[in-house]
């Protein structure tokens, strides 16, 4: 008994702890999943990554623009020569500067299109980063769904269990009152007992489920405290809509994000095989450029050989500027550009065929996935009338058990078929729920 007495404390404690989640933050599954979106890091590198590619999206970093240098150089020097050979200068000291400022400009004319090409890739590179990005933010929201919903069932459960457990305790105090007064014998209480450890039992497995529900919800959320729980206020609508088939499909074909995102990597294959293309075609180029020096020189003691004076200090200046043009043609390369071409051909079709076997895949799935989804839609009416069934039985054994119409082991048995009914309920609940998504997944939804 004293064992009971513990354990009858243990399942208060747990009881106090089931009702003080009533008073928890509610949480409904729209703010799961803004939470989840907002901490979700691989979300935070899939748009640092969209971020990027949108900033290389320019013609300057496609190359349509000329490039343009600045340069200024200062050389100094110092001379001081002694040369007898020199008849008519043979000492000489001076000082020299240059500073010389250039201005060099560069630009592409033509390039067998292959700037227009590489605009088009880098368009197409920051549509596909937009893409991943979504492909991310589809599986997040996929994984919180089905996070939110799974501590909705466990929620459910426990408090199924719970009610059972609170019937085997009223029975097992029921047995021990019949026993004082001789009605029911120590068998009798032995059986009733055995029933309440096994609820008790059931009921302690359960919570511990819906605790690890909750910590897998705030790991799915982001959440740095894993323990933190949450009063979910999306109540369980156990109701199961209509999806037509051919209306998925169609819907499949031009929203769903896998195929959206091979189609722009079919369209980068073509782009790529451009580029490869226009390798075969001339390079027209043109260089211009200024240059103005500045050369001050204090020449010592240097002489006019013409005059006899001093030259002294002198400044020199020089302004020049050019404009070249140049064309250049590869005549061989050992078919370095041939092979180029037929490299990217042959990516360019695989791409397709990428695309053709993910539509073809997709287009099964979706099927096996719908024909899962109305399957799933009977099995949980079935199993709705089923529970409606078994807690009609349950309330009505409870009355003969009472009256002694039927023994413990009846009734036990209407117990577990009560238990087995409700989690047969939750559980095809939760598996079209499941199957739900996925559908949704499949045609683009979850991103609206």
């Amino acid at each position: 008994m004293r064992k009971i007495t513990r354990l009858n404390f243990a399942i208060a404690a747990f009881f106090t702890f089931a009702l003080s989640i009533q008073a928890q933050e509610p949480l409904a599954l729209s703010q799961a999943i803004e939470l989840g979106l907002r901490n979700n890091f691989q979300i935070k590198v899939a748009e640092n990554e969209w971020s990027i590619a949108r900033s290389n999206n320019t013609w300057g970093q496609a190359g349509r623009y000329p490039m343009l240098n600045f340069s200024l150089n200062s050389t100094n020097g110092y001379t001081d020569r002694v040369d007898p050979t020199i008849v008519f200068q043979p000492e000489i000291t001076f000082f020299s500067g240059l500073v010389t400022a250039n201005v060099d400009a560069g630009w592409v004319l033509f390039d067998g299109y292959r700037v227009r090409t590489t605009k088009e890739q880098l368009e197409k590179m920051e549509e596909l980063g937009s893409r991943n990005a979504a492909l991310v933010v589809e599986n997040s929201i996929r994984d919180i769904i089905l996070s939110y919903y799974q501590v909705q069932i466990e929620a459910e459960q426990l408090r199924v269990v719970k009610e059972v457990l609170q019937l085997s305790s009223d029975r097992l105090a029921y047995q021990d009152l019949r026993r004082e007064y001789g009605q029911a014998s120590t068998f009798d209480l032995l059986q009733t007992r055995d029933a309440y450890l096994s609820d008790s039992t059931n009921y302690l497995f359960q919570e511990n489920s819906y605790l690890t529900a909750m910590r897998n919800l705030n790991l799915a959320m982001g959440e740095d405290d894993l323990s933190r729980v949450y009063q979910l206020v999306d109540p369980l609508a156990f109701e199961a809509p209509f999806f037509d088939l051919d209306t998925l499909q169609t819907r499949m074909l031009a929203e769903n994000n896998t195929l959206q995102f091979l189609r722009l990597q079919q369209e980068m294959a073509g782009i790529n095989r451009q580029l490869a293309e226009s390798d075969r075609y001339p390079r027209i180029s043109m260089n211009g450029g200024l240059s103005y020096s500045i050369n001050p020189r204090d020449n010592g003691n240097a002489i006019n050989r013409f005059t006899n004076e001093k030259i002294g200090f002198t400044v020199g200046r020089t302004f020049t500027g050019y404009v070249n043009f140049a064309a250049t043609y590869n005549i061989f390369d050992g078919g370095v550009r041939r092979r180029a071409v037929e490299n990217a051909q042959v990516r360019e079709l695989n791409a397709a065929y990428s695309l053709q076997d993910q539509e073809r895949l997709l287009r099964a799935g979706l099927e096996n996935v719908h024909a899962t989804y109305e399957n799933q839609r009977d099995i949980l009416a079935v199993t709705e009338s089923l529970l409606e069934n078994a807690s009609q039985n349950l309330i009505i054994a409870e009355e003969r058990f009472t009256g002694g119409l039927i023994n413990s082991f009846d009734y036990r048995t209407i117990q577990l078929s009560y238990i087995s009914a409700s989690q047969a309920r939750l559980n095809a609940y939760f598996n079209l729920k499941n199957t739900e998504t996925e559908l949704i997944r499949l045609i683009g939804g979850l991103l609206r």
